[in-house]
């Protein structure tokens, strides 16, 4: 993204993922926070998933996203071997749907916490990682802030529109 130091790596277990994490990656471009994006499987190349998740604190790294389908062992192998915080996405399956997934990620023992988002929802990843930055950065948590009223906005003009229109209307203008 820039010059400036990663501080939100944004993780996956393989290429296929990054369709889904991408959310992620625009949250951190849109809110101009400087992230890294790396392919590392648990299973395929474990060394790198240590080497990673044991560096990231010292590389200036202060949140993980980390993807995962199927077994999804990534967030929570990559939570054991950190002391950041990590945000874990459910990857969605062809065959389960990605409640696999799901299940894997928010299953932790007690002392290996990852935070969970919905399947597939790389955006609330990216969003829980800017409010866990925000939480020591006042200019940025102004930026959380806005981007709150700006939804607020955006539910208000629609409930105006609702209002104008009618529901049977409405539905029509929405395609």
């Amino acid at each position: 993204m820039s010059d400036t130091p990663s501080v939100i790596g944004i993780i996956m277990g393989s290429d296929s993922d990054l369709p889904t994490m991408q959310a992620a990656i625009r949250v951190c471009e849109d809110f101009n926070i400087p992230c890294e994006v790396a392919i590392v499987s648990a299973h395929r190349t474990p060394e790198r998933m240590v080497e990673y998740a044991k560096t990231a604190h010292t590389r200036g790294i202060k949140v993980i996203i980390a993807g995962a389908g199927g077994a999804a062992h990534l967030p929570g192998m990559v939570a054991s071997l950190t002391p950041l915080p990590v945000v874990g996405v459910p990857v969605k399956t062809r065959s389960l749907q990605g409640v696999d997934s799901l299940y894997s990620i928010v299953q932790m023992p007690r002392g290996i916490p990852v935070a969970t988002v919905a399947i597939n929802n790389a955006q609330n990843a990216g969003l829980l990682a800017v409010q866990i930055l925000a939480s020591q950065q006042p200019e940025l948590l102004d930026q959380v802030l806005q981007y709150r009223e700006m939804l607020q906005q955006s539910v208000l003009e629609k409930q105006d529109k609702l209002e104008q229109l009618g529901y049977q209307d409405y539905l029509a203008t929405m395609g």
